[in-house]
């Protein structure tokens, strides 16, 4: 079986990533699923962005998270990938960063409240963050322990993956996710701007009240749901 098409879109997905700036050095990565091929494709651990390729990409299998195609160790993080992949069916690809912002409030163990409708247009509600890993999660199995607190902290909150499309990791940093590796990123970086803009909003005013509820669930109806309007209608098809 040919991995070559995941693998590509994996590699330009990492390489959109660090030109976004959201990542520094190597701190961060994109994995991308195949569910028919059972295997997600994800960064090689500690590979300089200037250097990688779509070859150097490696794909793991969903089932027992084995290498079945690379010459390269996957990521540190796989094992968080991997729960998040077996937990959520709706998630087509993760992105891990430490971006500056989101991860300040990561490291302060703070959700990120909607003050205004460019978080409004993203999400319908903050932005969660989990709880503190304890020490056993930590000492046992670490990475995939801290897929398990996102998934706790998802339902916690409520919403699917395509609702909250971020979740902060206590003391650690920021995990979005999205239908395709370029549809992470973005959410990534959309995630980023926000967690600047609430910074900065309270930086400013730190009394600032989080937008009115009717006003809030306005702007987010407008972008997604069956009552969307935001945007251009896709043509029919055999439309002009």
């Amino acid at each position: 079986m040919s991995y070559k098409e995941l693998k590509k879109h994996v590699c330009e997905a990492n390489l959109e990533l660090h030109r976004s700036g959201l990542v520094v050095l190597t701190w961060g990565n994109v994995s991308g699923v195949d569910r028919d091929a059972g295997v997600l494709a994800i960064k090689p651990s500690g590979v300089d962005y200037a250097a990688l390729k779509p070859a150097d990409i490696v794909v793991v299998s969903l089932e027992d998270g084995e290498v079945v195609d690379g010459d390269l160790r996957p990521s540190s993080d796989t094992p968080t990938h991997l729960v998040l992949y077996r937990e959520f069916e709706s998630i087509g690809a993760v992105v891990h960063t430490h971006s500056c912002f989101a991860t300040s409030w990561a490291q302060a163990a703070r959700e990120i409240p909607c003050f205004g409708t460019t978080h409004a247009d993203f999400s319908p509600g903050a932005i969660p963050v989990t709880r503190q890993l304890t020490a056993a999660e930590i000492m046992g199995d670490y990475e995939a322990n801290t897929g398990k607190v996102i998934a706790e902290c998802l339902r916690a909150a409520g919403a699917g993956t395509v609702e909250t499309p971020a979740v902060l990791v206590a003391g650690h940093g920021p995990f979005a996710w999205g239908e395709t590796p370029h549809h992470a990123v973005e959410n990534a970086l959309i995630l980023e701007e926000i967690a600047r803009m609430a910074f900065q909003t309270l930086a400013l005013n730190p009394k600032t009240e989080r937008l009115p509820r009717v006003l809030h669930d306005k702007h987010f109806g407008r972008k997604h749901g069956p009552a969307s309007y935001y945007g251009q209608e896709e043509a029919e098809a055999g439309g002009d």
